[in-house]
C-alpha cells in the first residue's frame, strides 16, 4: 500500500505541474497569519477553562491510582467491603492534604485512628453506617466553606465532637480496665507472699506499732516486754484449758525473761543472754500458739489485761500525786539542820547584839518596802540576796519579814551573820501580834473549832497512799498558819506606811523593782499580774458559782491575777475597808461552800475590781510546775515564780530551772556547808 500511496502522489503533482509550489506557499501565508491569532484565542481558552483542564486531569490521575490501589487491597478486603467503600468515596473526591486543609478537619482526626472507629469484629452495616455519617459531615463542611460561614456550633462540628467525646471515653474506659487488671494482680500477688510468711514470727508478737519502724528505737526491749505479754495471755489460756505442762513452761520462760530484762529500758542496758531468751520464748510462743490459739479468747484476755493495766496506773498516778505533795510539804533535813544551828545560836547571844541596824527606816514611806512572810530561812534569803544585788539603790530598800515562832530566830541569826549590804532588814514573829487573835480573824476562829479540825484531821481521811492523795493538800501547814493568811491585815501590821511590795519566799528578783513604786494604779488596791490566760485561770475554776452569793457577785470569765509580787497602795487599801470584805466573805465560808482552801480564792474575792493589771514581764510564773516555759521569757522577767509543788530547794524541783534560784546561795558559808546544802 506504500507504494500505491507514494504512486498516487506523483500522478497528482504530474498532473499539476506547478501547483505543488503554489499550495505550499498559501500554506505558509496561512500558518503565518492565523498563528498568532491562534496564540491569543489559545490563552483566552486556557485562562477560562483552566479549573476544568485541571479538574479533568485530576480525575484521571485519581482514577488511575484508584485501580492501581484497588489492585493491592482487592487481595486485602472482601468484595463487599471494597464495594461499600467505593460507594461511599466516589463523591468524596481526591484524598489528599489539601483536602484536610480545606475542610478544616481537626488535628486530632487522623487517618491511623480510624481503627479506633471501625473495630475489627463491626459488621459491614456498622461500617457502612459509619462511613454513611463521615460523608454527611463531609458535604455539611464543604457546604459551609462555600458559603463562608461564621457559625462556631455547626451540626458537623457538635457531631465531630460527639465523636471525639465517645473515642476519649472508650479510651478511658480502656485505662481502667487495665488498671484494674494490674490491681488485681498486685493483690494475687500480695496474697501469694501472704503464705509464704512464718507463722512463728506471728506466734511471738503481733505489735504493728509506728515506733517498731524506727532502727534508733530500742526495739529488743519491746520485744522482749510483748513476748512476755503473749506469754502471760497464753498461760492464762493454757491453765483454763487444763494444759498443765505448757503452762508451767511458759511460767519458767516468763521468769527467764524478766530475769534477762531486769530492770533495762533502752537496748544498750541488756545483758549477752537476751537474745537467746528471745528465740527460746518465741519457739514456745509459736507451740503455744499451734495449741490454742483462739480469736475470741486472746482478744477477751488482752482487753482484760489492758483494763487492769490501766487500773494499775491509775492508782500509780494517785501514789505519784500523794508522794509529790508529800514531798513538797516536808522541810528537807539540810533546811531543818540550818534552822536549828541559827536558832540555838541566836540564843546564844547576848540580847543587845540581837538588833538589827538602821531602823529608823522601818517607817519612812519615802524608801523601798517589801513584806515577806516566811518559815524558810534558805528561801528568804535568797529573795533578800536577789533583790539587793539587782537594786540600783540598795540603800533606800527595806525588808519586813515575819516568820513563825519557831523559826524566828534562825531568821534573825541568819540576817545578822549576813546583812543585806547597805539594805535595812527586820524581822518580827507572828505569834507576838497580840491583836491577831480570834475574836478579830475569822480564821483563827474557825481553825479552832472542832468542826474544823476534824475537816482537816480526820473526817473523811483514808489512810492508804492511793486513795489520800486528793486529801492531803487539807492538811498543808501553809493553809493553817497564820504566815499564809497575814496577807490580809497588811495596814495593821505597818500603819505608818502609804504602799508596800508583797514577796513570796518561792520567788527570785532578777531587775531592779523600784519602777513598780512609779505605777499608777489608777486608785486601785492591789497591782498584780493577771493569769487568764488559760481557761484554768479564771473565777470559775476556784469559786463555787453554784452557790447564789458567788453567782450574784462575781462573773465566772473574770481574769484571775498571781499571789507572789504584789503592789498594795496601802492608804487605798483603808479607805475601802479591804480587811472588813475578807472577814465578810470569810464569815460566810466557815462551811467551805464559797471556795475549799487557800489564799487565792478569798484574794480574788477581796479584790474583785480592785486589781490593776501590770505588764507581763513584771513577773513569769510556773516555774514549780510547768517544764515549758520559754527560756527568753524567764531572763527577761523582773521576777520569777516558783510557783507549784517543785520548789527549788526540793530534790523534785525542775533542774533546768534551779540555776536561778541557787546562784544567790552562799554554798561557801560555814552553815551551808555544815548542813550539807551544797551536795
Amino acid at each position: 500500500m506504500a507504494v500505491k500511496r507514494g504512486n498516487s502522489i506523483a500522478g497528482v503533482r504530474r498532473n499539476n505541474g506547478g501547483g505543488g509550489s503554489w499550495m505550499s506557499i498559501v500554506i505558509l501565508v496561512i500558518f503565518l497569519v492565523l498563528a498568532p491569532v491562534g496564540f491569543f484565542v489559545g490563552c483566552r481558552i486556557t485562562s477560562t477553562d483552566q479549573n476544568d483542564f485541571s479538574t479533568t486531569i485530576s480525575k484521571e490521575d485519581v482514577d488511575w491510582r484508584a485501580k492501581l490501589a484497588f489492585l493491592h487491597v482487592k487481595s486485602l478486603f472482601s468484595k463487599e467491603v471494597i464495594d461499600v467503600i467505593k460507594a461511599n468515596t466516589d463523591d468524596l473526591g481526591p484524598w489528599s492534604l489539601d483536602s484536610f486543609r480545606k475542610n478544616n478537619l481537626s488535628a486530632s482526626w487522623k487517618i491511623s485512628g480510624l481503627e479506633n472507629v471501625i473495630d475489627d469484629n463491626s459488621s459491614s452495616t456498622e461500617i457502612t453506617e459509619a462511613n454513611r455519617k463521615r460523608i454527611t459531615i463531609s458535604k455539611q463542611e464543604k457546604i459551609l466553606d462555600a458559603g463562608h460561614s461564621q457559625s462556631v456550633d455547626t451540626p458537623a462540628k457538635l457531631a465531630r465532637r460527639q465523636l471525639r467525646d465517645k473515642r476519649r471515653e472508650n479510651r478511658a474506659a480502656d485505662l481502667v480496665k487495665q488498671d484494674d487488671d494490674v490491681i488485681i494482680k498486685l493483690e494475687n500477688a500480695a496474697i501469694e507472699r501472704s503464705k509464704s510468711v512464718d507463722s512463728a514470727v506471728l506466734g511471738k508478737y503481733s505489735i504493728w506499732r509506728k515506733e517498731n519502724d524506727n532502727e534508733n528505737t530500742d526495739t529488743t526491749v519491746r520485744l522482749v516486754r510483748d513476748q512476755m505479754i503473749m506469754a502471760r495471755v497464753y498461760k492464762s489460756i493454757a491453765t483454763m484449758k487444763n494444759k498443765t505442762e505448757l503452762a508451767r513452761e511458759l511460767q519458767n520462760q516468763l521468769k527467764e525473761s524478766q530475769r534477762a530484762l531486769g530492770v533495762a529500758t533502752a537496748d544498750a542496758d541488756l545483758n549477752r543472754s537476751v537474745p537467746e531468751k528471745i528465740k527460746a520464748m518465741g519457739k514456745l510462743l509459736s507451740k503455744a500458739k499451734d495449741q490454742l490459739y483462739d480469736c475470741k479468747m486472746v482478744t477477751g484476755k488482752l482487753r482484760a489485761m489492758l483494763q487492769s493495766a490501766d487500773e494499775q496506773v491509775r492508782s500509780l498516778k494517785k501514789q505519784s500525786t500523794f508522794l509529790s505533795q508529800l514531798a513538797a510539804k516536808t522541810i528537807p533535813n539540810g533546811i531543818h539542820c540550818l534552822s536549828m544551828r541559827l536558832t540555838i545560836d541566836y540564843y546564844l547571844l547576848p540580847p543587845e547584839k540581837r538588833k538589827f541596824p538602821r531602823s529608823e527606816n522601818l517607817e519612812n514611806p519615802s524608801l523601798y518596802h517589801y513584806a515577806l512572810f516566811s518559815d524558810n530561812v534558805l528561801a528568804a534569803s535568797v529573795v533578800v540576796n536577789s533583790t539587793v544585788m539587782n537594786a540600783k539603790e540598795p540603800e533606800k530598800h527595806v525588808f519586813h519579814l515575819v516568820s513563825d515562832k519557831l523559826n524566828f530566830g534562825a531568821m534573825n541569826m541568819w540576817f545578822l551573820l549576813n546583812p543585806p549590804g547597805k539594805a535595812t532588814i527586820h524581822v518580827e514573829n507572828v505569834d507576838e501580834f497580840k491583836w491577831l487573835n480570834s475574836s478579830y480573824c475569822p480564821v483563827l476562829r474557825q481553825l479552832e473549832s472542832a468542826a474544823m479540825k476534824e475537816y482537816y484531821f480526820k473526817s473523811d481521811h483514808q489512810t492508804t497512799l492511793s486513795a489520800g492523795s486528793s486529801n492531803l493538800k487539807y492538811r498543808n501547814p501553809k493553809y493553817l498558819s497564820m504566815l499564809n493568811h497575814l496577807r490580809f491585815y497588811l495596814p495593821q501590821v505597818y500603819p505608818k506606811l502609804n504602799k508596800i511590795l508583797f514577796l513570796d519566799d518561792d520567788i527570785v528578783v532578777q531587775k531592779d523593782l523600784t519602777g513598780l513604786w512609779r505605777v499608777d494604779l489608777q486608785g486601785k488596791v492591789n497591782g498584780a499580774v493577771e493569769t487568764c490566760g488559760e481557761s484554768f485561770h479564771r473565777f470559775d475554776k476556784y469559786l463555787n458559782f453554784s452557790n447564789p452569793h458567788i453567782a450574784r457577785n462575781f462573773d465566772p470569765n473574770a481574769c484571775g491575777w498571781a499571789y507572789g509580787m504584789n503592789m498594795f497602795d496601802l492608804e487605798e487599801w483603808t479607805k475601802k475597808d479591804i480587811t472588813g470584805i475578807y472577814h465578810k466573805w470569810q464569815n460566810m465560808n466557815e462551811e467551805r461552800v464559797l471556795w475549799k482552801l487557800g489564799t487565792l480564792p478569798p484574794g480574788l474575792m477581796t479584790f474583785y475590781g480592785l486589781t490593776h493589771p501590770l505588764d507581763k514581764s513584771w513577773h513569769v510564773l510556773g516555774l514549780g510546775y510547768n517544764p515549758s516555759i520559754d527560756k527568753n521569757e524567764i531572763e527577761k522577767a523582773a521576777v520569777i515564780h516558783y510557783n507549784g509543788n517543785m520548789k527549788p530547794w526540793l530534790e523534785l524541783a525542775m533542774t533546768k530551772y534551779r540555776p536561778y534560784w541557787i546562784k544567790y546561795i552562799k554554798f561557801d558559808h560555814p552553815y551551808i556547808r555544815g548542813c550539807k546544802l551544797g551536795q
